[in-house]
């Protein structure tokens, strides 16, 4: 595993959990809003980790906290992803996955071995503007298998997509809607912006909040339950 961060308590980031948080190195995706660009390339840097400091904290840590979330990055393209949820599972914690779904193979054998207790996929658009948003080549056969893989898992799970407004309109929005169809918990999250732009800036960004509330109304025909965040 290449480890590019790791935040050693979290109240935020595992519902009802606190959870330690470990950023794997290297993303298949290029969003142009990503808040993580220094873990975009998967070539390790004087920055990264050893793993083995992870599982000190984690061996002495046991009784303080309950979770441990793998985040990115995009965890799915480590090679060695399988064997690192393993050791976590095997010291008692519950682990959060958080992908971007761009490989299902991974998901699935994640999901057979039972080694995610919760699941957080991005669905970043609707799937003909996928490569656009994403700045990628990806396959959105894989993209729909993933989230139809995470929508039947029986475990714990969310679907979360940034919104803003200059690349996905209300009709972007509604299409997402109909590929999360039936889901359990949709997060239509806002757009935050760097700290250099102006207020003005920030609110051509983001749709108000009345047009968030009637997008959700229109959403919540189709998933369990939505929510703004």
């Amino acid at each position: 595993m290449i480890i590019g961060g790791f935040q050693k308590f979290s109240l935020l980031d595992y519902p009802d959990q606190i959870s330690a948080i470990v950023f794997t190195q290297g993303c298949n995706f290029r969003c142009s809003y990503c808040h993580n660009k220094e873990l975009l390339e998967k070539e390790p840097s004087n920055s990264t980790i050893d793993p083995q400091e992870i599982w000190d904290f984690l061996n002495k840590r046991w009784k303080q906290i309950d979770a441990v979330v793998i985040t990115g990055g995009e965890p799915t393209i480590q090679p060695d992803l399988i064997e690192f949820m393993q050791k976590i599972k095997a010291l008692g914690f519950l682990v959060k996955l958080d992908t971007n779904g761009s490989n299902p193979e991974v998901i699935e054998e994640i999901i057979k071995l039972k080694l995610a207790d919760y699941i957080a996929m991005d669905i970043k658009a609707p799937l003909e503007k996928y490569q656009d948003i994403t700045n990628s080549g990806i396959d959105t056969e894989k993209i729909e298998k993933s989230i139809n893989l995470i929508k039947n898992s029986g475990i714990k799970y969310e679907f979360r997509t940034t919104i803003l407004k200059t690349q996905l309109s209300k009709d972007d929005i509604l299409q997402i809607k109909d590929l999360a169809n039936g889901a359990r918990l949709w997060f239509l999250q806002k757009y935050i912006p760097s700290k250099n732009l102006s207020n003005n800036s920030q609110n051509e960004l983001n749709y108000s909040n009345d047009e968030f509330e009637t997008l959700l109304k229109s959403i919540k025909t189709s998933v369990l339950e939505c929510f703004i965040r």
